[in-house]
């Protein structure tokens, strides 16, 4: 319902836009034979008349959605024999359990006060349902009529929409700072319930990493090990095969695109390199796993080096392949801003093209290569479902390439995965090693804007 509820404010919005500028213009138009010249075009009367009919209405909406369903589970355990004596967990659960049947998702037989419960949920949503819709049509017509009563020759509707218009960016920048502070904030606040139980120290300096603890009463398992020196040792061991293949083929395809290739090949090999960046990642997955490590398996088997069937040589190559767009555009970018006067001022005291290039082209545009490099490291070392499909999960602490390893993003998924309790230091490590990823990727990326920041500031 609440869908149709928005489909009838845009549909307000737009015929009350229509009315407001005809009325706009009729009403200009009498003012000009009363030589008295309207401060706002009709447009605007119209744009104020359609914020005046939605925005309220829809505003409205946002708050009761989110609150509904909180107002309606506390009317309906309230209700519900023996609630009092139920602790929050417990609430949680019968709540669940009442909204699936209310929903007909029947997998037994409800109990008689779950049903009971069930219908009385559910005429409680036909109610606030009834409720809702009313109260958004009554703050429509409200809204329509005072943004037609106020169009009037010397009424500043550009001021009124260009307010309103600053308001709703000013919302947005706020809504987008709330949910980063709220990312972090879990992140943070189930990573100290990790920490509770397993000490920083051991963390952040342990070597061994093995979460196989038990999850139950019933199960057998060792007392589990969080040290997460194998698991970054991992991530950056990749992190770095892929810096290797990206860094110079997309500095070397960016120097020919800008200084060599005609313009021609130019206009058709950018737009292809930087399709890249936009294949899915699972495309690459699936492309590391069944061409890249197999190939690299048999190659260690002919020269007698034994390779692991996930390794992180595998996954470092397809990872770099990826990441070169990144490197590629930014570093085209900072060549075309290095000023044509340096080039030429080069070359007219004697020196060759490629001269020119390695002397004052990358010297000028080196910030911006580092941030981009910069930039696609921490891409690289965020990234997960290549690691997920081609990483190995045995974290250690290893410079061959030819062996398997695990990075952050593979222990995430892995320990988030199946059926497990959000209390157990087991499932709390995940979101400290979240916690761990965001900090490493946050550093990078901070460092990258300061340096192209910098950069700009000086061409």
């Amino acid at each position: 319902m609440s869908a149709y509820l928005f489909l009838l404010l845009i549909g307000a919005a737009v015929i009350a836009a229509y009315l407001g500028g005809s009325r706009a213009l009729a009403v200009a138009t009498t003012a000009e034979t009363g030589r008295i010249k309207a401060h706002s075009r009709p447009i605007y009367h119209g744009l104020n008349a359609a914020i005046w009919t939605a925005a309220p209405a829809f505003i409205f909406l946002l708050f009761w959605l989110a609150f509904q369903s909180s107002v309606l589970n506390q009317l309906v355990v309230a209700s519900y024999p023996g609630s009092d004596a139920m602790d929050s967990a417990a609430q949680s659960l019968l709540i669940g359990e009442i909204r699936q049947v209310a929903a007909g998702n029947l997998f037994r037989q409800p109990s008689p006060e779950v049903a009971a419960a069930a219908d009385h949920l559910r005429s409680l949503q036909t109610y606030s349902t009834y409720l809702m819709t009313a109260i958004s049509l009554c703050i429509v017509a409200v809204g329509a009529f005072l943004g037609m009563k106020v169009i009037s020759p010397r009424y500043r509707a550009r001021h009124s929409v260009e307010t309103a218009v600053t308001v709703f960016m000013m919302f947005s920048s706020l809504m987008a700072i709330i949910i980063t502070l709220g990312i972090v904030g879990s992140l943070v606040f189930e990573a100290l319930h990790f920490f509770a139980k397993v000490p920083v120290t051991e963390f952040l300096f342990g070597l061994r990493w093995e979460p196989q603890i038990a999850m139950r009463a019933d199960q057998v398992a060792g007392q589990g090990a969080f040290g997460v020196l194998p698991v970054i040792f991992g991530t950056f061991v990749i992190s770095a095969i892929a810096m290797l293949v990206a860094v110079p083929t997309g500095i070397l395809s960016a120097i020919y695109l800008t200084e060599y290739a005609h313009p021609r090949f130019r206009t058709v090999v950018k737009p292809l390199l930087e399709i890249l960046a936009g294949v899915p990642t699972v495309v690459y997955g699936f492309f590391a796993v069944l061409t890249v490590a197999p190939a690299i398996r048999a190659i260690g088997a002919a020269v007698g080096i034994p390779s692991s069937p996930n390794s992180a040589l595998a996954t470092g190559l397809v990872m770099g392949v990826m990441i070169i767009p990144f490197i590629s555009s930014l570093s085209d970018d900072a060549f075309a801003a290095v000023p044509r006067a340096m080039r030429d001022g080069s070359l007219a005291l004697g020196a060759t093209k490629g001269e020119t290039i390695r002397k004052v082209l990358l010297p000028a545009a080196l910030p911006g290569i580092i941030g981009g490099v910069l930039l696609a490291l921490s891409r690289a070392v965020g990234e997960t479902m290549i690691v997920v499909m081609a990483a190995g999960l045995i974290a250690k602490i290893t410079l061959n390439p030819f062996d398997a390893v695990t990075t952050v993003t593979v222990q995430i998924v892995t320990l988030l995965i199946g059926d497990s309790e959000f209390d157990n230091p087991k499932t709390l490590a995940a979101f400290a090693l979240g916690l761990v990823l965001f900090l490493i990727t946050l550093g990078l990326n901070l460092i990258a804007l300061r340096t192209v920041r910098k950069y700009r500031e000086k061409y």
